[in-house]
């Protein structure tokens, strides 16, 4: 099981696909593991080395004592690019890796070949929002928000058809540790790159999710028309659409980083 020593936080990874194919960075949701990205692998490591890794506070990695920021986050990402001497890769974030992937095209777009920022936003929510999360998850653990976060990550519809699906990702969310769930809260809480956001040039892709009440469709459209030249594309899913509509979340980003 491979772990990156960084500076100041253990980073656990996982690395698939050929060995000299161009390299697609996966970048996980808030509370969430590598695993999440499961649907993508069999397809996408046909023609990519895949880096998965679990973020700071979550999964394996270590959770740093304090709030994080998606400065922080970034930086994190950068160091496990050293670590692995990977110069250039292509990212792929969903949600708070989305925030992370904004960060990396403002501040280190010589490190990226293609982007792609799903179910995100440049500011996510409010502090009205975000605070009250935090002291519940402070006070009982994830387990107390897992309900109400899972029914914002899937449709009905989709909970209905794939129970054992929907149940596993539950578990790997109430699994979170509390800490590193909390201090990631905040970084999404705390960033705003709305006026920064038409600064990236790097060539992006923007993914929504058609029922998405955390990162809406105007969320996603809203982006897409900052950023100069990015292509938008709507999925019929909630915010995990990368779970929800795999097969079409799959195509997009396999068609988007093979033009």
């Amino acid at each position: 099981m491979p772990f990156a020593e960084l500076k100041g936080v253990r980073i656990h990874y996982e690395l698939a696909g050929p060995v000299k194919a161009p390299v697609l960075v996966f970048s996980n949701s808030l509370g969430t593991d590598l695993t999440m990205w499961d649907a993508q692998m069999p397809e996408i490591t046909k023609k990519f080395r895949v880096l998965r890794y679990d973020k700071r506070g979550h999964g394996q990695s270590s959770a740093p004592a304090g709030l994080y920021t998606i400065e922080q986050l970034g930086r994190d990402a950068l160091a496990l690019f050293d670590f692995l001497h990977l110069d250039r890769v292509h990212f792929c974030g969903l949600s708070i890796g989305g925030q992370t992937g904004m960060w990396l095209g403002l501040n280190a777009a010589e490190r990226l070949n293609k982007l792609i920022l799903s179910n995100t936003a440049a500011k996510i929510g409010t502090p009205e929002i975000w605070n009250p999360r935090i002291e519940a998850v402070r006070k009982g653990g994830v387990k107390v928000v897992a309900a109400t976060v899972i029914e914002r990550w899937f449709t009905a519809g989709f909970r209905a058809k794939e129970p054992k699906e929907v149940s596993r990702i539950q578990r790997v969310l109430e699994s979170a540790n509390t800490e590193g769930y909390i201090g990631c809260c905040a970084a999404v809480r705390d960033f705003d790159c709305r006026e920064k956001l038409s600064a990236i040039r790097t060539p992006t892709l923007v993914i929504a999710g058609a029922h998405d009440p955390a990162t809406t469709p105007e969320d996603g459209r809203w982006a897409a028309e900052r950023i100069p030249g990015a292509r938008y594309v709507e999925l019929n899913a909630a915010h995990l659409s990368n779970i929800e509509a795999r097969e079409r979340f799959t195509a997009e980003v396999s068609q988007f980083l093979a033009a």
